[in-house]
């Protein structure tokens, strides 16, 4: 009998290179191993498909990847909301970081000059609805 050891994907942070592996799942949807190689060679960096597969298997020991065994092909599906992960993260930047305070890591975005102006206005319709309720 299988020892299910998953936890809740809700509380874990994962890695840089699972978040690699989550950013193709959530750009593409539910995919195989082989798909989400070939996708990270072909955009990130080189890797190896059995270090893919493997980090993938560990990933739903994690509770972070659920698989489909029903076919002959397993496909892999991200456990949580590409949202709450971002928010989870944010969220841990923020509390590390800028000692909890979300203003201060806006201070430093807006500094730092890497937003285009699309974002920038965007930022500013942001702030003018938050100024409006």
């Amino acid at each position: 009998m299988k020892n299910n050891t998953a936890k809740n994907p809700e509380n874990q942070e994962p890695t840089k290179s699972e978040l690699e592996i989550l950013q193709v799942l959530w750009e593409f949807g539910p995919s195989t191993a082989r798909f989400v190689n070939d996708h990270l060679n072909a955009n990130k960096r080189a890797v190896i498909y059995m270090s893919t597969l493997k980090l993938m298997q560990i990933m739903v020991e994690k509770g972070l990847l659920t698989k489909d065994e029903s076919q002959v092909k397993h496909i892999y599906t991200a456990a949580q909301e590409e949202s709450k992960t971002k928010d989870l993260l944010l969220n841990k930047v923020v509390d590390t970081i800028f000692n909890g305070s979300a203003g201060n890591l806006m201070m430093q975005l807006l500094g730092n000059k890497r937003m285009s102006q699309q974002e920038m206005e965007t930022f500013k319709e942001l702030i003018k609805k938050i100024d409006q309720k």
